[in-house]
C-alpha cells in the first residue's frame, strides 16, 4: 500500500511532463495557421521602361537632347577621346612557349636544389672583400670583347673606354681584382655579339630558354658562338684549372640575382615575369641610346650588376682528343 503514493506521484509527473510538450505542439501548430492565415501584401509592380534608371553606360535623357541641339556625340565615359591613350605593353614574341616554360621548370629545379644553395654558402663562407675581388677579376676578363663588340656597334668612345678599363685595372687593380677605372670614372659597359646583331638590325627574334643558360633569344644564340672564341677562360687549357673558374663565377652570377628573388616569390606567373623582365632589358641594351629619356627602364633593369645572365665563359670547352 505504501507504494501507491509513489506511483501516483509518478504518474501525475509524466502526465504533467506530456501536457507540457503537449502545450508546445499546440502553441507551434496555432501559430502555423496564424502564419498561414496571415494576409499577404500585394507584390510592389516592377517599374516601366521609362522608370528605370538607365545604365551608366548609356547616355541619359538630358545628354541625348544636348547631342541633339548642338549636334555633339553624347558623352561616352568608354571612348572618351580626352582622356589619354590606355597603356599598350609589348607583346613578348615567344612561339616556343610550351617548351620554353618546360625547360623554365627543369632551370628553376636546378636553381633552387643546386645554384641558389652554393650561392648562399659561398656569401656565408667568403667575406665580402673577397666576393667584391672576383666580380672585379671577371668583369675585367669581359672588357676586351666588350670592346670589340662596341667598335662592331660604331661606338668608337665607348670601345676606348673599356680598353682603358681593362689595362687600368689590369695593371694597377692587380689583375682586375681592384677596380681603380671606376675610381676614375671610367663608366663601366657590357657589349656582346647578341648586341651586336641587334643594331645591325635583326631585331625581333624569338625567345627561347636554354637549359641551365636561362633567357636567351634564337639572336642572342648566334651571340653567344660569335663571342665565345674570344672568351679568356675558355681559353685555359688546363680543364681542372678552367673548370673550377668556370664554376667560381657562375656562383658569383648567381648571388648578383639576390636581388631580384624576392620580385619573383610573389608572382603569379613566374615565367612570364621573367621572360617579359628580361626581353625588356635586352630591348633596352640594343636601341636604349635610341630612346627618349622617358621611356627608359628602371634602375633596377637597366643596370647589368643586378640583372646578369650566364655568361659565354661558362660555355663548356669540347675535349680536343689529345
Amino acid at each position: 500500500m505504501r507504494r501507491v503514493p509513489h506511483a501516483i506521484a509518478l504518474l501525475l509527473l509524466s502526465l504533467s511532463l506530456a501536457a507540457c510538450a503537449g502545450g508546445e505542439a499546440v502553441r507551434a501548430e496555432a501559430d502555423a495557421s496564424v502564419a498561414v492565415e496571415a494576409p499577404t501584401e500585394p507584390a510592389a509592380p516592377e517599374p516601366t521602361a521609362d522608370e528605370r534608371e538607365p545604365a551608366a553606360s548609356e547616355p541619359t535623357q538630358a545628354e541625348l537632347d544636348y547631342a541633339a541641339i548642338y549636334g555633339t556625340q553624347p558623352y561616352d565615359p568608354v571612348a572618351d577621346p580626352s582622356l589619354p591613350p590606355p597603356a599598350e605593353l609589348p607583346e613578348s614574341y615567344d612561339p616556343w612557349e610550351p617548351l620554353n616554360r618546360r625547360v623554365h621548370r627543369f632551370n628553376n629545379a636546378v636553381d633552387r636544389y643546386v645554384a641558389s644553395p652554393l650561392a648562399h654558402a659561398y656569401v656565408e663562407a667568403v667575406p665580402r672583400p673577397v666576393r667584391l675581388g672576383v666580380r672585379n677579376f671577371f668583369s675585367n676578363l669581359g672588357q676586351p670583347v666588350n670592346a670589340l663588340n662596341s667598335l662592331l656597334q660604331g661606338k668608337p668612345k665607348e670601345a676606348g673606354q673599356a680598353i682603358a678599363r681593362f689595362l687600368l685595372n689590369t695593371t694597377l687593380g692587380i689583375g682586375g681584382i681592384f677596380d681603380p677605372a671606376t675610381a676614375a670614372e671610367l663608366p663601366r659597359s657590357s657589349e656582346d655579339f647578341g648586341q651586336t646583331l641587334g643594331k645591325w638590325g635583326w631585331r625581333q627574334s624569338r625567345y627561347v630558354e636554354l637549359p641551365l643558360f636561362g633567357p636567351r633569344t634564337v639572336r642572342d644564340v648566334f651571340g653567344l658562338m660569335g663571342d665565345a672564341p674570344l672568351s679568356p677562360l675558355r681559353q685555359v687549357e688546363e680543364d681542372t684549372v678552367r673548370v673550377f673558374a668556370q664554376g667560381l663565377q657562375l656562383v658569383d652570377v648567381r648571388t648578383q640575382l639576390f636581388a631580384v628573388d624576392s620580385m619573383r616569390e610573389g608572382a603569379a606567373d613566374d615565367y612570364a615575369l621573367v621572360r617579359d623582365a628580361w626581353l625588356q632589358r635586352r630591348n633596352y641594351q640594343i636601341a636604349g641610346d635610341e630612346l627618349p629619356e622617358d621611356e627608359s627602364l628602371p634602375d633596377y633593369l637597366r643596370e647589368d650588376i643586378n640583372n646578369p645572365t650566364v655568361p659565354v665563359d661558362a660555355l663548356p670547352v669540347l675535349p680536343s682528343g689529345n
